[in-house]
């Protein structure tokens, strides 16, 4: 797949999980549309997945494909607040999360609740 497909795929798929999150948060942005998969450019996967991160600012509830790499992700907020969003994904059908670190941007972050 060349660069720009994966970017319009993943635009697409990202933009899928933003509006999922937005009903639930009142907030969500876009993060990652593509990931790199041995030195080649993928889109981000179609599956979903909800995690809770910590981040500087505060805990953030983001939805992601199978292998972590984050497609949107709300704003911060208090931890009480992300555990109700993320219950809320979860009831909704979207799957936690169950690997133990997430992709966004250029940073690795630990999973504080998932799968």
């Amino acid at each position: 797949m060349q660069y720009f497909q994966a970017v319009q795929e993943g635009k697409r798929r990202a933009a899928k999980a933003q509006m999922a999150l937005f009903d639930v948060a009142g907030f969500a942005m876009l993060t990652l549309t593509t990931k790199k998969v041995n030195g080649k450019f993928l889109p981000v996967g179609e599956e979903e997945h909800a995690a809770v991160i910590r981040t500087e600012e505060g805990c953030v509830v983001v939805i992601c494909d199978g292998d972590g790499f984050t497609k949107a992700q709300s704003k911060a907020l208090k931890e009480v607040e992300a555990d109700r969003v993320f219950e809320e994904m979860v009831r909704a059908g979207t799957k936690a999360f169950v690997g133990r670190a997430i992709t966004m941007w250029a940073r690795t972050h630990p999973v504080i609740r998932g799968g």
